[in-house]
């Protein structure tokens, strides 16, 4: 059985975007700041896809 992930890792940001480490984990930060989460909590799928304006369907081919 496969099960979707609801949380997305400066890696897999990395490689949407094919930037650096450093930048995906400021996008990471920026993130959080907008939600207003704390430093541990996780960033997800659907916050990512409103930040960067990216439709979710089109995340989720990278996300396997």
């Amino acid at each position: 059985m496969y099960i979707k992930r609801c949380v997305i890792y400066a890696k897999d940001i990395q490689r949407i975007t094919g930037r650096s480490q450093r930048y995906s984990h400021e996008v990471i930060r920026k993130i959080r700041q907008m939600t207003e989460k704390e430093k541990g909590q996780f960033v997800t799928i659907g916050e990512f896809s409103e930040f960067s304006g990216i439709p979710k369907d089109d995340l989720e081919g990278y996300l396997t």
